[in-house]
């Protein structure tokens, strides 16, 4: 609703913020009051111990001593940044204390002076009468050794933009700066809401038993699945014991579900055949194997291995070459990891041990990875125009000093530097199924698998699917599951489905496509997809309607902080079985989101590092491309700027993966530019 008079609140923050633009205008930033009275004292201390007394230099020298102390105090206290008089502040407290009042305002930096409160948001203990009270609230808090008490008069987050007031929000409600005046918007456009606890948790049973004969209820715990086992899904789930089953859907459409049942009705149909211990599933990440760990117990599934993929093959690499190196090198170049990854490079692999004649021997597997890495024309002929002249140089420089070094250490020097490439095991496993026979297991018998489910196919790359192929018995009964639209590896997976199963050998024929994705709404749906592009799949079906995607923009992040702690305070008051997701780009990001949700007082709150999720109600922050294949009830899309998210491949498929996390509802903030990959939102 636009309005021509400035509503009174509004009238009140424009007026603070003029007076305080003019003193921050009239006075340039300097050395605090408080330093500057300390050196002053420090000074005059010093001028007085010249001429002191013998029986008062101890004393003088004892208050230096307090002073130094305080004057270092105040230093290490001091603001790193200074107030941005374009962007003072964010936040704006009224306080009433003892028939008195004064206004605080919260901003990224600390100034104080005649009419100056500005306050940083991260540190001041003042800054916790902001994030723990609401406007009418008492409060009572111990503050610089004293108690303070009295009442919130007012409490709004402001948004100010060039030195001009933007927008103002407050209980009262929100107004935002139109060409044409100001305007008021609903409170319900800014509340997180649509249904708490309704994304996969841990723990919980499936809630109808296969072979129902209706559309059965998906369990709840499972990474992608927001409704029912649909028919196609079933159909999938009860098929043939046998042969290669590739799942292709969308984000939601319930490929990890049909994969994990299947596990179930194959030991149910049968028998020992497909006992659990004869069950391999293989995962992308550490959070995918800790949620499919949990989730096949509740299906009546126990012993089934579940691993990622670098777990597993390490493990097979040290028992099948016990003569090699085990430190994995940290700092390999990216056209090191480029070339062992290349589909044509392992095709290369396997005509070189079809050509040379040797023993079937460990040694001589080694000896075949050793001599393909070190020539150049068979690897410039393998990867074509997937590598530079400049980087294939770059890339033979460290090969020949790495296979030199491995072989030195094999043959006993252990002062040599020899380390291995993660992607060294999947070369290194191929070359022994080539050239020796079957991978072992513990006990030295051919290491067969009656079933493997290989989830987020897309980001494995074609060796690392044909190892695992042919580790499966006479029957080859395999799940693939994935989706090029969420293909993030950038140095390994593929974008077309015919090219890889080619690749691995796959009649097309095995590839079904689930046309439904059930767990984001459609806005969140058609955001994501948007994202994405041009594509060359058709689009899922969507069967749940919801909020509209929304993009927040803010000068800094203290006040886009502020605003997610209020907002996500009363989502989790409301909704205390609500999980939800904050994605940021970086490491670093995660934490600083993490400390300042964690000092507004926010509860459950959890930084999460090496994807130890607690799959709980709460808050969990954590990179964007940390999460693929998860769910949550909501996902906040912090910092969607087009530093982060350039217009590259990569990222418009890392951006769709943040986005199809959300089963309800779904925001996106930013402090700089947003991404030019955005929609108009």
């Amino acid at each position: 609703m636009l309005t021509h008079d400035t509503p009174t609140i509004v009238a009140e923050e424009e007026a603070h913020l003029c007076a305080i633009s003019r003193r921050l205008h009239e006075n340039p930033e300097g050395p605090g009051a408080s330093e500057a009275e300390i050196v002053k004292e420090l000074v005059t201390l010093q001028n007085d111990l010249r001429d002191a007394r013998s029986e008062d230099k101890g004393a003088l020298q004892q208050q230096m001593a307090h002073q130094m102390a305080r004057l270092d105090q105040v230093r290490k206290g001091r603001p790193k940044g200074t107030v941005d008089p374009d962007s003072p502040y964010f936040g704006h407290l009224k306080l009433d204390e003892k028939g008195k009042s004064r206004d605080i305002f919260l901003g990224r930096a600390t100034r104080l002076g005649p009419g100056l409160r500005i306050v940083d948001w991260r540190n001041a203990p003042i800054s916790r009468l902001f994030y723990r009270y609401r406007e009418g609230d008492e409060f009572f808090e111990e503050m610089g050794g004293r108690h303070r008490e009295g009442t919130i008069a007012a409490r709004r987050t402001v948004h100010i933009e060039q030195g001009e007031l933007k927008r103002v929000t407050s209980p009262a409600g929100t107004w935002v700066r139109d060409p044409d005046g100001w305007s008021v918007i609903s409170q319900e456009a800014q509340r997180l809401a649509g249904g708490q606890g309704t994304s996969l948790r841990q723990g919980q049973t499936a809630l109808a038993a296969l072979g129902a004969g209706t559309k059965l209820r998906a369990d709840k715990h499972l990474p992608d699945i927001a409704a029912l086992i649909d028919p196609e899904q079933f159909d999938l789930i009860t098929g043939p014991n046998s042969g290669v089953v590739v799942l292709r859907g969308s984000a939601g459409s319930g490929k990890t579900t049909v994969a994990l049942h299947r596990i179930a009705f194959l030991a149910y149909e049968g028998g020992r055949k497909f006992r659990p211990g004869r069950v391999l599933v293989v995962v992308w990440g550490r959070a995918m194997r800790d949620y499919v760990t949990h989730v096949l117990p509740a299906l009546g599934i126990e012993g089934v291995k579940v691993t990622t993929w670098s777990s597993w093959a390490r493990k097979l690499v040290k028992r099948h070459f016990q003569s090699l190196p085990t430190e994995i090198a940290e700092d390999t170049p990216e056209p090191v990891t480029r070339i062992k990854l290349h589909p044509g490079v392992s095709e290369q692999l396997a005509a070189r041990v079809a050509q040379r004649t040797a023993r079937p021997t460990r040694d001589e597997a080694i000896q075949d990875w050793a001599d393909l890495l070190t020539d150049r024309a068979a690897i410039a002929q393998a990867m074509g125009e997937d590598i530079s002249p400049a980087a294939l140089d770059r890339a033979m420089v460290w090969l020949h000093a790495q296979t030199s070094a491995v072989d030195s250490w094999a043959e006993g020097n252990r002062e040599v530097d020899a380390r291995l490439d993660q992607e060294d095991d999947a070369l290194l496993l191929r070359a022994w199924q080539t050239r020796v026979g079957p991978l072992r297991d513990t006990g030295k018998k051919p290491l067969r698998h009656a079933h493997i489910v290989l989830d987020e196919v897309q980001d494995f790359s074609p060796i690392e699917v044909r190892i695992l192929l042919d580790t499966t018995d006479e029957n080859r009964s395999v799940t693939l599951a994935g989706d090029t639209r969420q293909h993030i590896s950038q140095a390994a997976g593929f974008s077309s489905w015919q090219g890889f199963l080619d690749r691995i050998g796959i009649p097309s024929t095995a590839l079904s496509t689930l046309e439904v994705s059930y767990r984001s709404t459609h806005p969140i749906t058609r955001f994501a997809l948007e994202v994405l592009g041009d594509q060359n799949e058709p689009p899922p079906r969507t069967t749940r309607d919801g909020p509209e995607v929304e993009l927040f923009r803010f000068p800094e992040q203290g006040a886009c902080v502020t605003f997610l702690a209020e907002c996500l305070g009363e989502l989790l008051a409301t909704e205390p079985l609500a999980n939800v997701a904050i994605l940021t780009p970086s490491p670093a990001m995660s934490k600083m989101y993490a400390d300042g949700l964690k000092a507004a007082e926010l509860r459950n709150v959890r930084l999460v590092e090496d994807q130890t999720f607690a799959f709980a109600p709460g808050v969990d922050v954590v990179e964007a491309d940390q999460v693929k294949g998860l769910e949550f009830d909501y996902v906040v899309i912090v910092e969607a700027s087009g530093r982060n998210y350039p217009d590259t491949p990569h990222h418009r498929r890392l951006l769709h993966v943040a986005a199809t996390r959300a089963v309800h509802q779904l925001w996106l903030t930013t402090v700089d530019s947003p991404s030019a990959i955005l929609p108009k939102i």
